[in-house]
């Protein structure tokens, strides 16, 4: 026999489906902002699937990304922040392109909204640091100094010639990482340019700055890679390696570099960068938690706007790994 609804049934019901929409929806969100220096950059896509890894167990969490397109541009950054912060982000994870255009022409504007601010891969200068909560990454003058401990192994002259490939001229986590390089090689005395005091002097119009230009960055490097007896090459990130045709056009240079005559010494290990290693076109790579600083960043701002809970720490350091072509399948594991 077929039972008749009651209207009264059917009333109760659609009350009870539209009150667990409205239940449903009415969960505030948590929107987090990560905003590297570049957008189109894997490490930094790295550090969004961090948070992202995040957001998997915290439904309310929201995770936005963005950044400069193409190349280190501070202007944009801080153009990017301000749009997010007029639009009312909850939490900010940001990596450092110039400290000073920053603060002054966005993140004073955050903190007056009081919108929390986490640093990762490149903090504020130490001036300030009022205006983030703590910094998530690497110890950049640590890696400095294990980027030039690295290139001792290498070193067949006396001086030897060297050569830092860098960023922007203003970057913190990139001058803190040349500071770390010049330190270990000049024994521990002075982060000044080298000399040759030491042993070690620096190549003739470097410092090459490269502004995050991944084609200036891999012309720079072919430039020095055409000499008869190359300097080191020493880039404190990925920039040349993070071109979609480094590997075709580094190709003339591998028995070079398989020889020893050239030696190529980089920061970073995404996996167009291992793939360089794997074909012998990068002598060594000491690489970093992309994906780490993300998560840990997106928890940090989670506990603090959802609870009201500061970081217990000013800086969260993450470690850093070796990479080279004989351990490049399973050096590190990239997401």
């Amino acid at each position: 026999m077929k039972l008749k609804q009651s209207p009264f049934c059917l009333f109760t019901a659609v009350v009870s489906l539209i009150a667990l929409t409205l239940s449903d929806s009415a969960v505030a969100k948590i929107s987090i902002a990560v905003v590297g220096k570049t957008k189109n950059d894997t490490f930094y896509e790295q550090s969004f699937k961090g948070c992202q890894s995040f957001a998997k167990h915290h439904s309310e969490v929201e995770c936005i990304y963005d950044g400069a397109d193409d190349y280190q541009d501070f202007r944009t950054q801080s153009l990017i922040v301000n749009d997010l912060v007029a639009k009312r982000v909850d939490g900010l994870l940001i990596s450092t392109t110039e400290s000073n255009f920053l603060v002054s022409r966005s993140l004073k504007r955050a903190k007056q909204l009081n919108i929390p601010v986490i640093t990762f891969d490149s903090d504020l200068l130490e001036e300030h640091k009022s205006y983030r909560l703590a910094y998530v990454g690497t110890d950049n003058f640590a890696f400095g100094v294990a980027l030039g401990e690295a290139a001792k192994a290498f070193k067949s002259s006396e001086p030897q010639q060297i050569c830092i490939q860098t960023g922007h001229h203003s970057t913190p986590n990139l001058d803190k990482r040349m500071n770390g390089v010049r330190y270990a090689l000049s024994e521990q005395t002075s982060t000044e340019p080298l000399n040759g005091s030491h042993g070690w002097v620096e190549f003739e119009r470097c410092p090459l700055f490269t502004m995050g230009k991944r084609e200036d960055a891999l012309s720079q490097l072919l430039a020095l890679m055409s000499y008869d007896k190359p300097p080191i090459f020493l880039a404190v990130a990925g920039f040349a390696q993070f071109h979609p045709n480094y590997v075709e056009r580094m190709l003339p240079f591998r028995e070079k570099l398989a020889s020893r005559a050239a030696v190529i010494i980089s920061a970073d290990t995404e996996e167009v960068q291992l793939q360089a290693l794997k074909n012998g076109l990068s002598t060594m790579n000491i690489g970093q938690n992309p994906f780490e600083m993300g998560r840990k960043g997106a928890e940090l701002l989670y506990q603090r706007i959802k609870f009201g809970k500061r970081p217990e720490k000013d800086s969260y350091y993450l470690d850093f790994h070796y990479c080279n072509q004989e351990n490049s399948a399973d050096c590190t594991v990239n997401h």
